[in-house]
């Protein structure tokens, strides 16, 4: 039953099955805003780009095919450009949902039922 995976709080409802995982999904997205506005190059890219990023790593797929980027390369391509500081920091052999999710210490909700665990080297969710 739907009621068995609903977890009301004075704030917020959580839907989210497994019902072991609960994520408070403002708190993750506030979170990952402010890192990346933190980083962000220009006021157009913290007021409107970072904001967008941090919604749509809420998102289950990779977070550069639901940003509606075609490959990682571009997406390495547009993070340079918006938050160079936060790219130099990023490891290579790390993808940028897990960076972004490892630097604000949380694991983005998408990656506990991710098929391609092996490519982030060490998921924490695995």
């Amino acid at each position: 039953m739907m009621q068995d995976y609903i977890s009301m709080t004075k704030t917020r409802v959580f839907v989210t099955p497994p019902p072991e995982m609960l994520y408070d999904y403002e708190l993750l997205e506030a979170k990952v805003t402010k890192l990346l506005q933190q980083y962000a190059v220009d006021a157009q890219t913290r007021e409107k780009l970072a904001p967008h990023i941090a919604k749509t790593s809420l998102m289950s797929g990779h977070l550069y095919e639901d940003l509606g980027l075609r490959t990682r390369f571009e997406m390495g391509q547009m993070m340079k450009k918006h938050f160079p500081k936060l790219a130099q920091m990023k490891p290579a052999d790390i993808l940028w949902k897990k960076f972004i999710y490892d630097s604000v210490g949380e694991v983005a909700p998408a990656c506990a039922s991710c098929k391609d665990q092996v490519n982030c080297f060490s998921c924490r969710a695995v």
